[in-house]
């Protein structure tokens, strides 16, 4: 279908049109709005779940993978985990009118710097259908109007899920407009999307790296960047050795599909001989395909021979790239060359090494002695995420309310002129 020009701005425009009305309608509404998409999640679950499963008979179908079509169900409890965290979002502190600064000036001027909503927001994501409600809860509870154009391989689910948000809004007496999903397959409805400058605020792509650097390249509306993660562990030499088992276990295989799963393991060359050869079983166990260097297929020969590619890839399954280093040095520069910017792990009993790989490491989430899979909103007590920011401007890292928010500053005088 060809998208015409003005079909995604009608759209655009009746959200922007209808966004004012959320900003004025006050915290109260705003929770009773999401209380209402809650209620609907849960009272249309048959309908959800069969839109759900025509996406994933598609996907399995079209050879989808197993960690991708992970990321596109909605079955086993999903539907009312997405209903539990739009409730998580209602018991969050109201964001907006929140006063970041005040002072008075000498001649007499009163300064607040106040957080206020962004606006209307555009929404590109990949098939992650779950992301739809948590976006939507996200921008209402901002006070922030949403246009959404999600995935094809989702394209059931989310048409589905928008309508279902939609008629929550308006059980409540809030326009359905405030929530919107562009309803064209066409590429050009994206970029017709990306060129809606003076309407659209900003636009927040989240999903592979081709996707991302489409949006920042076509777009003439501000861009809030959600990066790839190619995540790192480093086992450092004081490792204690179960816990760097449990970690990198977990990382790599709790969920392998999704951008804060591990994708490299970086090992201290003291740690190569007693605690390497045992952590990679494990992984090879739960079906993991190592990729290592030369170090490290000489203490582990299943390992195929990890190229220079694969050390800079986010696989999003079930593989590992492996490499031995010689300290602490090599290990933060290896990931600062190789990271995404997204989330890094050291496991450590120096702290003196737990504290610099803090200090040192680039990325917008850095743990000492836990998973990256915590890179997350939820996990962050912030109800849910629009995504991680891997960019500095703005936002950085899980963004939850605060982040879809800005600020503009009033000024209260007494007739002072300059």
């Amino acid at each position: 279908m060809s998208v015409t020009t003005s079909s995604v701005r009608h759209l655009a425009q009746a959200a922007k049109t209808a966004a004012p009305t959320l900003a004025r309608a006050g915290e109260t509404k705003r929770n009773e709005a999401l209380r209402a998409i809650a209620d609907q999640l849960v009272a249309e679950e048959a309908r959800i779940l069969e839109a759900n499963r025509q996406d994933l008979d598609r996907g399995a179908a079209d050879g989808l993978t197993t960690s991708l079509l992970d990321r596109l169900s909605l079955q086993g409890g999903r539907i009312a985990a997405m209903a539990q965290g739009l409730h998580d979002i209602i018991t969050l502190a109201d964001p907006l009118g929140e006063v970041v600064a005040g002072w008075q000036r000498p001649n007499g001027l009163k300064i607040e710097q106040v957080r206020v909503p962004l606006g209307l927001v555009g929404f590109i994501y990949e098939a992650r259908p779950n992301v739809t409600v948590e976006a939507a809860g996200l921008c209402l509870k901002s006070g922030n109007a949403l246009i959404l154009r999600g995935g094809t391989a989702a394209w059931e689910s989310n048409r589905v899920l928008v309508e279902v948000i939609q008629a929550g809004l308006e059980r409540v007496g809030l326009p359905r407009e405030l929530v919107a999903g562009v309803a064209e397959r066409d590429r050009d409805a994206v970029d017709e999307l990306l060129g809606l400058t003076g309407v659209l605020d900003v636009v927040i792509p989240r999903g592979g790296a081709g996707l991302i650097q489409r949006v920042i390249e076509r777009s003439r509306v501000p861009v809030i960047e959600t990066g790839t993660g190619n995540c790192h562990l480093f086992v450092d030499a004081s490792a204690e050795a179960e816990m760097a088992t449990r970690i990198l276990v977990n990382g790599k295989c709790q969920r392998p599909g999704v951008c804060n799963a591990l994708e490299s393991l970086l090992v201290h060359v003291e740690r190569v001989q007693d605690w390497l050869p045992g952590a990679l079983t494990a992984l090879n166990e739960q079906g993991v395909e190592i990729r290592g260097d030369e170090r490290v297929r000489a203490v582990f020969p299943m390992a195929k021979a990890a190229t220079e590619d694969d050390f800079a890839t986010e696989f999003l399954d079930r593989i590992l790239s492996v490499a031995v280093v010689d300290g602490l040095e090599q290990a933060i520069a290896h990931i600062n060359r190789y990271g995404s910017k997204h989330s890094e792990a050291i496991v450590t009993r120096d702290y003196g090494h737990a504290e610099r790989f803090l200090a040192e490491v680039d990325a917008a989430a850095v743990y000492v002695n836990a998973s990256t899979r915590f890179t997350d909103g939820g996990e962050f007590g912030f109800g849910a995420e629009v995504g991680i920011s891997t960019q500095k401007l703005h936002a950085r890292g899980p963004m939850g309310l605060k982040e879809l928010t800005t600020t503009k500053y009033l000024i209260r005088g007494s007739g002072q002129v300059r």
